[in-house]
């Protein structure tokens, strides 16, 4: 699905607090894909598969690695459709899914895709699946909601659900939880003009940028000048001789800075992943765990040892084994036991570990030969 790189409706909440964060997101990296947005996209596929009459099979129906299992089915798919069912309890409702919308001549290059745009009565519905479990969404004043309503209103596919309705009801459906906002065309029309003031500045070089709640999701967060500004300034603070309210200022201010250094390591590691360097810092292998080269082996070895080698009804760790061996004093050989690392990490260069080649790097090095 693609987006707008002006704005979109998950940006425009940060767009219209922070015109400059714009120019600083295109100058990020591409950010790479999870497993949560790749199971977040196979829930609102599936969805819409649904909606749209088409015919899925759980337990079948995949997006990249991601399968709808039966769980998933029932944690979210079967609880989403109830909602609808609650806010159209008699069937009235006529809707489109998963239909591109953008503001054309008035906002050239901005676009988004809405979930679903429907009609009950007098009333336009904008519906908004939410599947992950994090975050709470609230429908009202809705950033994101409120961006599909305006430009759902200027997309001719989508004006007939506008028409003539006195009311727009904003919805936010994230199971279990479904949160409804009734607004009206005239406040819809005020975050228009805002967002055309916004994305106007947003095109100046001087565009101004805000801290604030939008930064929590924001890609250019590692280079954005009001977080290390914000570090600078936290850094050169005395802690002992604050006062209460900065205080409580600060720690509202480190939240942020959590998010930013977590974005600022992410950032780093994938660039080193990618085979570029970070001066100063490198891959190396997290942590070995020990584990069994074959577990069977190891149970008859620990048998013959009079120890119990299972422990609800898995085999123990070679650490809870060397913990019962140590009551007879014999040595835990070493041809049952490897260790394994779980992946690699960040760390500085001084660190003892040794530098590790990533995949990504190695493959294009070689490619090179």
């Amino acid at each position: 699905m693609q987006h707008s790189s002006i704005v979109g409706g998950s940006t425009a909440k940060r767009v219209i607090s922070c015109p400059g964060s714009v120019a600083l997101v295109k100058k990020m990296p591409p950010q790479p894909s999870s497993v949560y947005a790749d199971k977040g996209t196979m829930l609102h596929e599936a969805i819409s598969e649904i909606l749209s009459d088409k015919s899925i099979i759980v337990g079948q129906y995949k997006y990249k690695d991601i399968t709808l299992t039966e769980e998933l089915y029932a944690e979210k798919i079967a609880i989403a459709l109830d909602a609808l069912d609650e806010i159209d309890p008699h069937g009235d409702l006529v809707y489109e899914v998963e239909t591109r919308v953008g503001f054309g001549d008035l906002l050239p290059g901005v676009f988004g895709s809405t979930d679903l745009v429907g009609r009950i009565g007098d009333r336009a519905l904008v519906l908004d699946w939410k599947f992950g479990d994090g975050v709470v969404v609230e429908a009202e004043e809705n950033a994101q909601l409120m961006f599909y309503a305006a430009a759902a209103m200027r997309t001719e596919a989508l004006k007939w659900a506008f028409d003539g309705a006195t009311e727009i009801e904003c919805v936010i459906v994230q199971p279990p939880v479904t949160r409804r906002w009734v607004t009206t065309p005239e406040r819809i029309a005020t975050f228009e003009r805002e967002l055309v003031r916004a994305v106007k500045i947003a095109s100046q070089e001087d565009a101004p940028l805000a801290q604030g709640e939008h930064c929590r999701w924001c890609a250019a967060k590692p280079i954005c000048p009001q977080m290390t500004g914000a570090v600078d300034r936290a850094i050169k603070q005395q802690i002992v001789n604050l006062d209460i309210d900065t205080l409580a200022q600060h720690l509202h201010t480190a939240d942020l800075l959590e998010d930013w250094i977590k974005d600022l390591r992410a950032l780093a590691f994938g660039l080193l992943e990618q085979g570029a360097t970070v001066p100063g810092y490198k891959l190396v292998q997290k942590q070995a765990r020990r584990q069994w080269v074959d577990e069977g082996k190891a149970a008859q070895w620990l048998i013959a040892q009079k120890i119990n080698p299972t422990k609800v009804a898995e085999v123990i760790s070679p650490a809870q084994a060397e913990k019962e061996l140590k009551k007879s004093k014999v040595a835990l050989p070493d041809d049952l036991v490897v260790a394994v690392s779980s992946g690699t990490t960040l760390a500085p260069v001084d660190d003892p570990r040794p530098a590790v080649q990533s995949f990504i790097g190695l493959s294009k090095a070689l490619s090179k030969l």
